[in-house]
């Protein structure tokens, strides 16, 4: 007997097969299987390897913290929610599921009531779970409120109206106004199902006249009427404190009517809203639901007029009227609240009487702030540190430059500097592969610095630490940039034991294969030596080659989140992060056997919206200036009103460490953080003289405070509430008329305020006339210490003082924007600037400088002359100064101050040593149109030309529509000449004026066809 190897299969009347019941229908919940164990394994991959990264910077901790803190609120939220919506439900719905005798039974709802009973675990667990989820796991995104809460610090001060320290606006009121609101969101979840409930059950019939609520409806109802009445007290007692950090039309905090009558009226609704909670209980219990009603009734009334209309009566009939009288008390806490919130309580304000008379010798008490005048501009000489410097295509430089000051010979010198980064984009395609993307251009290499007061003849500047391998004045340190601001998404470093490094240098001709290569040998990034570590990379950066490429090896470490700022970011959350990260060789150890570290210093603040009566600024706006290539990142708040420069951030460039230095040691934010984060900051007496040379006042905190001085340099109420006294911060002059009135910068620059002993590197501002004028003079002049001396762990006492010079009302100083006008229209600056333009020639107007010395306000601006064809970077050819009414123009600063101050300044500038004969023929040279390639041989390595367009980011100087009216100006005059000329029966000098009328309508035509070509 034989026996098939087939199942039997029944057979349908046409000869086929029918199918088994569920046959083939195994495949739709297998490929949902698969895809939700794929995006399983993906999100464990990006989590785990999260941890990897966190635990590599040994801040593991932070992020275990942050995580735990994020879904334990959010837990505590769905499981409140869900239990409040479960308990809901269990009291309304009645026993056994019969609804209440008394109601009209609503046969539409029975299909909801059987669906209830035939799924009533899932309704009673599944729904609230389910509803917990969506409106209760939002908590957890207010991890930061309550961690802070439980680690609260007192500020040591208090509000002026109800004497609390501070913390408690900053700590304690953000918490029970989460608190307040999460329990309004579980009331209004309540009301919602209660009454769901009870309709679908009849223990709410609407259709009846009076409308129908059985006993338990009542009782539930009333209950959550009562529980809501009493939320609404403490609303109304918590937003009594909310007054001191409101906004009002003139100023922040609490104002007359706020205090006299928004308060007390605050304080009245939270009694009527106790003895709501009161009526709603004896409502429960006696069943009269028309004297909730009115209980309702009268709490709207009361709120409408007490508070509403009666603080209204009181600001429009009272305060308006005598506005300054009764507002001054109140604006006067804004102002002392405001200068202690944003560190401007301890400002020096100095009267100025500024000269605007320029005489020989003026300068002389002034010698060092003018030797170090920056001639170099950071935002305009990155194409010229390219061109001369970046030694091949694959490196390149910042588009902005970093100023720091080094010293040289036992000489502090400004300087500008920048690490020579890794730029991928450099490559050809043919050179673009994995293997080299990820595993042999994997850093770059040295930083480059140039004296900032001075440049070469040729107006190249004058480095003193260049080349590759890097050679200068900052002695031996560590050159390889393996962490920057333009690091790849990620590199593989590390090779086998004993392998030949692959990992790229520099090119050396010397070397046997063309280039000098390297093996990564610090601890920079996780380790990727085990089977399933190479998946969960791979995995991450959706790369494949890195599970099967040998290069992969049991030495290997992965580098990624590369920028300092991201670095910062992730390991300490709290902080808001100074916008520019500026390069640094620095001693870290103190010890001068040991090589020097590559590092980037970033200025974190901690910040709060909470403070009491202190202005609100947005950190965004007051920062943004024409010189910004990034942006404040970290916690940012939308609004601040409390700022400190509470930390000093450094990441190595060599292997990625970050170490966070406690600069304020007073702040309460951050110790309250330093509780949650334990043992991640670094006293501030742990940094060596050199890091702590390095240290400077930071640029955004910087620019929030002056923006905030604009106003707040007024310093008493009644003149503050008219406001005829406040300031603007000047445009940037050189943007011209084509571009956007964004605020010009604050620049860092050495030099001496009126009443200090001596010359400081600082931070320096400018300021002119408020409101809607054009106008624009000086009025005032700010500047900070910026040097945080050299002494190991403790800064100088002048840094970070701030010093305001105000110029009398009655004294007329030119602005930035007057002095730059002036620059343009006059006869012979113009006129050799366009003869640079028609000779092929870009020009370039560098940052417009004020410094206050000579008893006065002078201006310095270098200019640049770029060629417009061939290999082209932008060369410093001339500079101009100006001081009151005298403007002078020459090849160097030395020159330029000699010509405003009657042929002797009285001062040696820094580029008194530089032949200005020489400069004078470069730019001859330029005015006919020659190669701006250097004619004399130098020391300094050769480059590589490159394609690539140049854009140096800089405005040209004298715009088009500048020429123009310059030149319509100009052919006025010649007109009005001409006529004289004839009158007066001159002919020589008619035939002068039409020469002039030539030549002036001649420029207005090219500068009309530049303005109608949109050329330059």
């Amino acid at each position: 007997m034989t026996t098939s190897s087939f199942p039997n299969r029944p057979w349908n009347a046409g000869g086929g097969t029918t199918a088994r019941p569920g046959g083939g229908g195994a495949f739709i919940p297998t490929v949902v299987v698969l895809g939700a164990l794929l995006f399983l394994f993906v999100m464990t991959a990006n989590v785990w390897t999260e941890v990897l990264w966190y635990d590599q910077l040994g801040a593991v901790r932070v992020f275990w913290t942050q995580w735990g803190a994020q879904i334990g609120v959010g837990a505590i939220g769905v499981l409140i929610l869900a239990v409040v919506i479960w308990l809901t439900m269990r009291i309304a719905y009645p026993s056994g599921g019969i609804p209440e005798p008394g109601a009209i039974r609503n046969r539409s709802l029975d299909p909801y009531r059987d669906g209830i009973s035939k799924y009533r675990k899932l309704s009673f667990y599944g729904l609230p779970l389910l509803l917990g989820v969506m409106f209760g796991a939002g908590l957890g995104s207010q991890w930061r409120t309550v961690m802070m809460f439980f680690n609260r610090e007192a500020f040591g001060e208090v509000d002026p109206e109800f004497g609390l320290d501070i913390g408690f606006f900053v700590f304690t009121l953000p918490m029970l106004s989460l608190v307040l609101s999460f329990i309004i969101r579980l009331l209004v979840a309540a009301w919602i199902v209660a009454l769901f409930m009870h309709y679908l059950y009849g223990g709410i019939d609407p259709t009846q006249k009076p409308m129908y609520f059985s006993s338990k409806a009542r009782v539930h109802l009333a209950v959550l009427g009562a529980v809501s009445a009493l939320t609404a007290a403490a609303w109304f007692w918590l937003s009594r404190y909310e007054l001191l950090i409101g906004e009002n039309y003139r100023y922040s905090g609490a104002s007359y009517t706020d205090v006299q009558a928004s308060l007390p009226a605050r304080e009245i609704m939270t009694g009527v809203s106790i003895i709501i909670a009161g009526i709603f209980v004896y409502v429960a219990f006696k069943g009269r639901i028309r004297v909730a009603i009115a209980g309702l009734a009268v709490a709207l009334i009361a709120q409408i007029t007490v508070g509403t209309a009666y603080p209204a009566i009181v600001q429009q009939f009272q305060v308006q009227p005598n506005a300054v009288e009764l507002e001054s008390p109140y604006i006067q806490r804004n102002i002392d609240a405001t200068l202690t919130a944003y560190g401007l309580d301890d400002i020096e304000m100095i009267t100025y009487n500024a000269e605007t008379e320029a005489s020989a010798g003026q300068l002389r008490e002034d010698s060092q702030s003018t030797a170090q005048i920056r001639l170099l501009d950071p935002n305009i000489v990155s194409p010229t540190f390219n061109q001369l410097q970046q030694n091949r295509q694959y490196y390149g430089f910042a588009q902005q430059l970093a100023v720091d000051k080094y010293a040289i010979d036992g000489e502090e010198r400004d300087t500008v500097i920048a690490m020579r980064e890794l730029n991928l984009a450099g490559l050809g395609d043919d050179q673009r592969t994995w293997v080299n993307d990820h595993t042999v251009y994997t850093h770059g290499f040295g930083v480059v610095a140039a004296y900032g007061n001075t440049a070469q003849s040729d107006g190249r500047p004058a480095f003193f630490q260049q080349g590759i391998p890097s050679t200068g004045e900052l002695g031996e340190y560590e050159p390889r940039i393996y962490f920057g601001q333009n690091s790849p998404t990620y590199s593989i470093v590390g090779a086998p034991e004993g392998a030949e490094p692959w990992e790229l240098d520099y090119p050396n001709d010397d070397a046997p294969t063309g280039q000098v290569n390297n093996t990564f040998e610090g601890d920079g990034g996780p380790k990727i030596d085990s089977f399933w570590v190479k998946l969960l990379y791979a995995t991450k950066f959706r790369d494949q080659e890195i599970f099967f490429s040998e290069r992969v090896n049991d030495n290997s470490q992965i580098l990624y989140d590369r920028d300092p700022h991201t670095r910062i970011e992730k390991i300490a959350p709290y902080l808001t992060l100074d916008s520019k990260a500026y390069p640094a060789v620095v001693d870290m150890d103190g010890d001068e056997d040991t090589p020097k570290d590559l590092v980037w210093i970033i200025d974190g603040y901690t910040t709060t919206n909470q403070y009491p009566y202190s202005a609100r600024e947005s950190l965004e706006d007051a920062t943004t200036t024409t010189d910004i290539t990034g942006q404040i990142v970290g916690y940012i708040p939308e609004e601040v009103n409390y700022i400190r420069n509470s930390v000093k951030a450094v990441v190595n460039a060599y292997d990625g460490s970050v170490t966070l230095y406690q600069w304020d040691e007073e702040d309460p934010i951050l110790n309250a953080w330093s509780s949650i984060f334990p043992g991640q900051l670094t006293s501030r007496t742990e940094m060596s003289g050199d890091l702590m040379s390095h240290v400077r006042y930071p640029e955004d905190l910087f620019k929030v405070q002056r923006q905030l001085l604009t106003r707040y340099h007024v310093t008493d109420a009644a003149s503050f509430y008219s406001g005829g006294d406040f300031w603007n911060v000047p445009p940037d002059p050189t943007v011209g008329d084509g571009g956007p009135a964004t605020a010009q910068p604050p620049y860092y620059q050495t030099l001496q305020m009126p009443g200090t002993d001596e010359a400081s590197f600082s931070l320096s501002t400018s300021f002119i006339p408020g409101g809607n004028t054009d106008r624009n003079v000086l009025t005032g002049f700010l500047a900070v210490s910026a040097d945080a001396g050299s002494e190991a762990g403790e800064p100088n006492e002048d840094y970070g003082q701030l010093r305001l010079l105000e110029l009398p009302r009655d004294l007329t100083v030119p602005g930035p924007g007057q002095v730059q006008n002036r620059f343009n229209s006059n006869a012979e600056v113009s006129t050799e600037l366009n003869l640079l333009r028609q000779g092929g020639s870009t020009v370039l107007s560098g940052n417009l400088l004020t410094l206050p010395v000579g008893g006065g306000l002078l201006y310095v601006q270098p200019v640049y002359v770029q060629a417009s064809q061939g290999t082209s970077y932008p060369l410093l050819q001339y500079v101009l100064v100006a001081f009151g009414d005298q403007i002078g123009f020459a090849p160097t600063l030395d020159e330029a101050l000699d010509q405003v101050f009657d042929g002797d300044s009285g001062v040696e500038a820094g580029d008194s040593d530089i032949d200005a004969e020489e400069r004078e023929a470069r730019a001859e040279e330029a005015r006919e149109g020659a190669t701006e390639e250097p004619t004399e041989p130098t020391d300094e390595p050769t480059v590589e030309p490159t394609d690539e367009p140049t854009d140096t980011g800089a405005p040209v100087i004298g715009s088009p529509q500048d020429r123009l009216d310059n030149a319509l100006n100009r052919a006025q005059q010649a007109m009005e000449a001409s006529s004289q000329a004839l009158e007066d029966g001159d002919w020589a000098a008619y035939g002068r004026a039409q020469d002039e009328l030539t030549d002036a309508i001649e420029d207005a035509i090219a500068a009309q066809v530049e303005l109608d070509t949109g050329g330059n």
